[in-house]
């Protein structure tokens, strides 16, 4: 089977860009990365993208008289790089519906919360301040509606006693790298597809839990743990 062409849409250092880069450095992952787009001439995951290899291109707002027509050349510029996914990774802008459509069920995007929870910005600090025990990040198919697509994809991690944002970042970023990569796989090898505005899922699995807090040792042990999983 042909790999899928991927392009990457950042705004910044591209932190998850490099992950799924990374992964596709394996001959065997279902994706080549043919590309990189920023809204922002500046990024620095632009130059990362650039110095092993990779087309790393600006299509910035300061150019474009309106977001339609930014989207617009958007559109173009992924269609020469001959894109099958476009994998939104800390790209900062709302796309227009009309660009969410032309791509429908082709563009994901990675969001740090347990969607539906915690849409937009800050959301570290949102989960602390409403009490939450367990936190994560979400990979979902783009809509029109901002991180209202469907979820492909979902990881958890706790948290902690003393968690500020800057810790619970940290630990959720940790998860991203190791999720978007295999969502990505998921959509690429067609296990993960938007229909009817759902995700339909097929050939997957699941072991294991989550619990958060943690028993003590001296109250639950390994094997008893095992037995409460699915």
């Amino acid at each position: 089977m042909a790999r899928k062409r991927v392009v990457v849409l950042i705004s910044g250092r591209g932190s998850n860009m490099a992950a799924l880069i990374d992964a596709a450095g394996d001959p065997n992952y279902p994706v080549e990365i043919v590309g990189v787009i920023s809204d922002r001439a500046e990024a620095k995951g632009l130059n990362a993208a650039a110095a092993l290899g990779i087309e790393a291109v600006s299509i910035t707002r300061a150019d474009h008289p309106d977001k339609a027509s930014l989207d617009a050349a958007l559109d173009a510029e992924l269609k020469r790089m001959r894109a099958d996914i476009v994998c939104l990774a800390g790209y900062m802008r709302l796309l227009t519906p009309g660009f969410t459509e032309t791509w429908a069920g082709r563009l994901i995007n990675i969001h740090p919360s347990l969607l539906p929870l915690f849409k937009g910005l800050d959301t570290h600090a949102r989960a602390i301040e409403s009490g939450m025990r367990v936190h994560g990040c979400s990979v979902h198919f783009v809509t029109a509606e901002m991180d209202g697509g469907p979820i492909i994809a979902q990881a958890a991690v706790p948290i902690l006693p003393g968690d500020d944002s800057d810790r619970l970042a940290a630990r959720v970023l940790a998860v991203e790298h190791q999720l978007y990569p295999l969502a990505l796989r998921l959509v690429a090898t067609g296990k993960a597809r938007m229909e009817n505005g759902r995700a339909i899922l097929s050939g997957v699995s699941a072991e294991g839990a989550l619990l958060s807090p943690g028993a003590a040792t001296d109250e639950l042990d390994i094997e008893s743990l095992a037995r409460m999983t699915p």
